[in-house]
């Protein structure tokens, strides 16, 4: 009965090294404690707990197990419930967890980790389990990230004696305006004193490794696919897509039907615009409930490079706002010094621009040849690319994170504060208020709305209501924007006695193209400027090619009866992975191409399209970017 789950877990392990990453690259990646391969965290832990399920000793849910097992971990115990296997809905099968948790990011892991230290506090036992559809933890992890530490101060006190990845100090700190030509230092309104330069992506596979020494069981290589609901309409857990589908909906040999992941409390911790949490959101109009304004994202681009010695400068920060921008696009650089020659350099773009010209990945492209930025790229080489988009709404657009059966936390509510360019130290408080409310609804007989209660009290809500002023006042413009920034910060303080409302929704803002002359961007030059089948090369993006597709058209006319003679095809471009593209056909006619196998799982085409019309779900499991430095 469990055996098709053992086989479809066994054959989601596969180390980082078998990813599209140069091997060559692999050596110059990392050397922290993490650098031995990595594998699938939890995988070990899985297949223990699945042949246990062959042959379970007495009913599922009433005994307690000692698991022992052996990962990248090492050799470690791992106490808990066994758990519960039996028929789902169909011919599904089902494993039933007292917390479910969708996302094995800083939000989700911090959840987990919490609620099971709050076990060991009262010692209590409750089950845990975290999917992710990454092919390993952190696979799916990208950010420009300078690391506020502040919350993992609170929820492992004693991380840097535990050879946590966070390591280099933020050394300097500037911030320019830039022309084409030239670049105007401005005082930096970033706040990064006892911050770090840090790779999110194994600081999130390190806390990981600290989850699965408590007890939480990590499942990388799963996307979850489906809301599950009671007869009630609760939310009771979550399905997992089928694996083995081919493109024509036939199943293949390697067919394997999705599993039902039961929880008495459902955690949604999936990133920016994660697809369940916006199904979530809608369905019960929580926007609505919260603060009431749409959310607004932008989309940002990232390399990291390895730099010659004598440019690399640990710890150096430089943000930068203007060129290659037009004034009245919003955005900015980043370009943050790691460690071991390493830096990382992005360009963030608010998806509100107006232009249907305008093209992410080639206004990146051409910023990297900034005489300012030019030299520190020049004789370096490229570890890894990557894009995601991140919410930029703020405090306006905090939807009422709580459901009947769980909540929504992280990035997946929009907890990013935008003048700090921040948002892993807020993803990660407010999955420890979750974790905390879910152990005291379990425990205690608790609602989950004290979430919400926690959450207003707590200085995630101080923060983002004194940030909630930045964002918006750009919509007037780069020069009013720095002007009213100014004002806000340094008199007011984000004590101005009033609140901004953003503009249209980032679909809406998009002109036609009939208002806009063409950009003609210039080539890549091969050496600091590249092609985006080059740049996708270094991402490890890797999806079976045959299996549905997972970006949907939910009109398949639309393309070329709107998005192409009105808007110029824009989907073309404010795609950073060329996913879409125009191509003639037979009879010489134009139609939209969509090589899905490339997609970075950005979701910048499911909140740009000028319709709407483009609904991104998940793909088989396991598929999408390989990260790890990022």
């Amino acid at each position: 009965m469990y055996r098709s789950l053992i086989s479809a877990f066994s054959s989601k392990s596969r180390p980082i090294s078998s990813c599209c990453v140069k091997p060559s690259s692999i050596s110059r990646l990392t050397t922290s404690p993490l650098q031995a391969p990595i594998v699938s965290s939890a995988l070990p832990t899985a297949r223990s707990l699945l042949s246990d399920a062959l042959d379970p000793p007495t009913p599922a849910g009433l005994t307690r197990s000692i698991i022992r097992h052996r990962g990248f971990l090492g050799d470690c115990r791992v106490i808990g419930r066994s758990r519960g296997y039996a028929s789902g809905s169909g011919d599904r099968e089902m494993m039933e967890y007292d917390v479910v948790i969708v996302g094995a990011g800083p939000a989700g892991l911090s959840a987990a980790i919490r609620l099971k230290q709050m076990c060991l506090e009262r010692n209590v036992d409750l089950s845990v389990c975290v999917l992710e559809k990454g092919p390993e933890v952190g696979a799916h992890i990208i950010s420009g990230n300078v690391f506020e530490p502040r919350a993992l101060d609170e929820l492992i006190p004693q991380w840097r004696h535990e050879g946590a990845p966070v390591e280099v100090p933020v050394s300097s700190d500037k911030f320019w305006l830039l022309t084409e030509s030239h670049s105007l230092a401005l005082p930096s309104p970033f706040d990064n004193k006892g911050n770090y330069v840090i790779s999110l992506s194994q600081l999130v596979r390190w806390m990981a490794s600290k989850a699965e020494e408590i007890g939480v069981e990590i499942y990388p290589g799963f996307a979850a696919s489906e809301i599950l609901y009671d007869a009630n309409d609760r939310v009771v857990g979550v399905a997992t897509n089928d694996m083995g589908v081919a493109k024509d909906g036939s199943k293949r040999e390697t067919f394997q039907r999705g599993v039902e992941l039961k929880g008495r409390v459902t955690l949604l911790a999936e990133g920016c615009r994660g697809s369940l949490s916006e199904k979530i959101i809608k369905g019960h109009h929580l926007r609505e409930k919260g603060q009431g304004q749409h959310q607004t994202y932008a989309l940002g681009i990232k390399e990291v490079w390895e730099v010659e010695e004598e440019k690399h400068n640990p710890g150096a920060v430089l943000h930068t706002i203007g060129w290659p921008l037009d004034m009245k696009t919003y955005g900015g650089s980043f370009l943050y010094h790691m460690s071991n020659r390493q830096i990382a350099i992005g360009l963030v773009i608010a998806l509100n621009y107006q232009n249907p010209y305008l093209s992410p990945y080639d206004e990146f492209q051409r910023f990297k040849h900034h005489p300012a930025i030019k030299p520190l790229l020049s004789g370096g080489t490229v570890l890894e690319y990557g894009a995601r988009t991140l919410n930029e709404g703020g405090f306006q657009s905090i939807p009422y994170p709580v459901f009947p059966g769980g909540a929504i936390i992280g990035c997946s509510a929009g907890f990013l504060d935008v003048p700090k360019i921040k948002g892993t130290h807020t993803a990660m408080k407010s999955g420890m208020l979750a974790g905390e409310a879910a152990f005291k609804v379990l425990i205690e007989g608790a609602k989950m709305e004290m979430y919400w209660d926690n959450l207003k009290k707590s200085w995630v809500w101080d923060d983002l209501k004194r940030a909630r002023n930045y964002r918006p006042a750009f919509n007037y413009g780069l020069i009013s924007g720095l002007a009213f920034s100014a004002l806000e910060r340094y008199i007011f303080r984000g004590r101005l006695p009033l609140t901004l409302k953003h503009g249209k929704p980032d679909h809406k803002a998009t002109h036609t193209s009939s208002m806009h002359t063409p950009i003609q961007y210039p080539k890549p030059d091969g050496q600091i400027s590249f092609d985006v089948p080059t740049s996708l090369y270094r991402s490890s993006t890797n999806h079976e090619h045959d299996q549905p597709a997972h970006l949907h058209l939910k009109d398949p006319t639309l393309p070329e009866s709107v998005n192409l003679p009105l808007y110029g095809g824009p989907e073309s471009r404010y795609c950073p992975a060329r996913v879409y593209e125009y191509v003639p056909d037979e009879n010489q006619v134009m139609k939209l191409q969509i090589n899905a196998q490339n997609c970075l799982h950005c979701k910048a085409c499911d909140i740009k399209d000028p319709r709407q019309n483009i609904e991104w779900t998940v793909p088989e499991g396991g598929g999408g970017p390989g990260y790890t430095v990022m």
